[in-house]
């Protein structure tokens, strides 16, 4: 069923991209057994991500050592230094302190850090991250940040959203990620590789306004 589910998402992300649209499809493993994640990584996904460090740290030891880890869900300060040095990249950097704890811990171990910066697209009171009018003060903050490199963008489209509100959210993070990389061009310390959005539910809809990372739980691990 794994498998079969990988297949059918993989087809409709193809038929969503544009020609040169590469995709990253993240496999989201929270609450899921050992085994389904097996069945996962033998599809050929070897991306996943996890919401809580907990249970990130509960599976990392028991699946193979070349999964490439990232932690989507909000990060409490105090649980940083638990994801330092394990994750490849934490999707949810949603303000200035949780920067500078990773900063710290960054620091401490001696590694760079690499992080998308969380935009609360449709200004949701119950979802963390940066208002879009906030985001540029926020990277001349993080560049002062050695340890911490910026890879892109991420947002969590709201789950009673409309596809033409999807489609209004996903054109306006297209539009800030490209502001971006054009303005931060030539700083070492911000790629601007990833613009991560979609989900199960509206996946198509972010590949066709330019995500190139879906977080996919559901569509993958259930019938």
């Amino acid at each position: 069923m794994i498998k079969k589910n990988i297949e059918i998402i993989e087809t409709k992300i193809n038929q969503a991209k544009a020609p040169d649209q590469d995709v990253l499809l993240v496999a989201v493993s929270k609450y899921r057994s050992i085994e389904s994640m097996l069945a996962v990584y033998e599809a050929g996904v070897s991306h996943m991500a996890e919401n809580r460090v907990q249970e990130f740290l509960e599976k990392y030891d028991l699946l193979p050592g070349d999964i490439t880890w990232h932690l989507i869900g909000h990060l409490q300060t105090n649980k940083v230094k638990y994801a330092i040095g394990k994750t490849a990249l934490i999707h949810s950097l949603d303000s200035i302190r949780l920067a500078q704890e990773i900063q710290r811990q960054s620091q401490r171990k001696n590694v760079t850090t690499n992080v998308l910066i969380q935009i609360n697209i449709a200004k949701e009171a119950s979802k963390y991250g940066f208002a879009q009018e906030e985001v540029e003060e926020a990277i001349e903050q993080i560049l002062n940040m050695p340890n911490v490199m910026i890879e892109g963008l991420m947002c969590i489209a709201p789950l009673d959203a409309t596809e033409q509100m999807l489609n209004n959210y996903f054109k306006e993070m297209k539009s800030i990620y490209e502001k971006l990389k054009i303005l931060y061009n030539n700083t070492d310390r911000i790629k601007m590789r990833y613009l991560s959005m979609g989900m199960s539910g509206d996946f198509e809809l972010a590949v066709q306004n330019g995500a190139n990372l879906v977080r996919i739980g559901s569509a993958i691990f259930e019938e």
